[in-house]
């Protein structure tokens, strides 16, 4: 009997039949993650995330090739294997061959994706030949690895002046692009107000959560000029010190897509979408 009573005692503080998860707030630091699939490793992917390993027989592999695009940048393609994106599940417990992926410039980090396609615009990419990488993470950005290293893969990009023969800027220097509002034109259906100061979100970060189609107003005062970047739709708008700039886009594709500053390098809010 006594027996019995540690065995469900021990059920209910594991949470039985509950979803396991490692999830962690947007702008915090990753968590370390205790999924039970492959064997979380000390070693880093070179940007502070655990490296999980899975054996070769079975792990995902992506293929990345970059297309100029006709009007402005690059058109990106993940090919991936035996992986799925799964961006309703993103913070989660690793989930076998599930998860995103990282878009990296000569180890900076450009993105996070959550689907094949993503367009990179040439204010991106400086003058000059650059290494393009994406690696592949699970949902509790671990990163997936075989012995030992990252699963990613790169190619080369060549950036060319504005203006210059084959480049994919057009125009003079890049601007950032934000949808101006006036009072009563283009009401928004949802508003969020964000304030940064002293290297911190207020809010707290959260998702916000919107059906497609759908209009969202972002209302941002930073206490130092950076510069906010919304992920997947290549908007971005100048954040002057202590001035509230105001950005508003239509969300007109689904998935979970990250607002997040360029200087500071702080996740704002994550808008999902339905």
């Amino acid at each position: 009997m006594l027996t019995l009573v540690l065995l469900l005692a021990g059920s209910a503080a594991t949470g039985c039949g509950g979803r396991a998860t490692t999830h962690h707030k947007p702008g915090t630091s990753h968590e370390q993650a205790s999924g039970p699939v492959g064997t979380l490793l000390t070693t880093e992917d070179g940007s502070g995330h655990r490296l999980r390993e899975v054996p070769a027989d079975g792990a995902p592999h992506v293929q990345l090739a970059a297309r100029p695009d006709s009007e402005d940048g690059w058109n990106l393609q993940l090919t991936v294997n035996k992986f799925r994106f799964t961006p309703d599940s993103a913070g989660g417990a690793a989930l076998p061959g599930a998860g995103h992926a990282h878009l990296e410039l000569d180890g900076r980090k450009l993105a996070r994706l959550y689907g094949p396609w993503f367009h990179l615009p040439a204010a991106q990419v400086p003058e000059g030949s650059h290494t393009l990488t994406v690696r592949l993470y699970a949902d509790d950005h671990t990163a997936w690895a075989v012995s030992g290293k990252p699963v990613e893969a790169a190619t080369q990009l060549t950036a060319t002046a504005p203006g210059a023969p084959g480049g994919h800027s057009h125009g003079g220097t890049p601007q950032p692009s934000p949808e101006p509002q006036t009072p009563g034109q283009g009401q928004a259906d949802r508003t969020v107000t964000i304030a940064v100061r002293d290297g911190k979100v207020s809010p707290a970060p959260a998702r916000t959560e919107l059906k497609r189609g759908e209009r969202v107003t972002l209302r941002v005062t930073s206490d130092r000029a950076d510069t906010l970047h919304v992920h997947g739709y290549d908007k971005e708008l100048a954040l002057p010190a202590g001035q509230e700039a105001t950005l508003t886009l239509t969300v007109d594709r689904t998935g979970l897509f990250e607002v997040e500053t360029h200087e500071s390098g702080l996740v704002l809010t994550q808008l999902l979408v339905r």
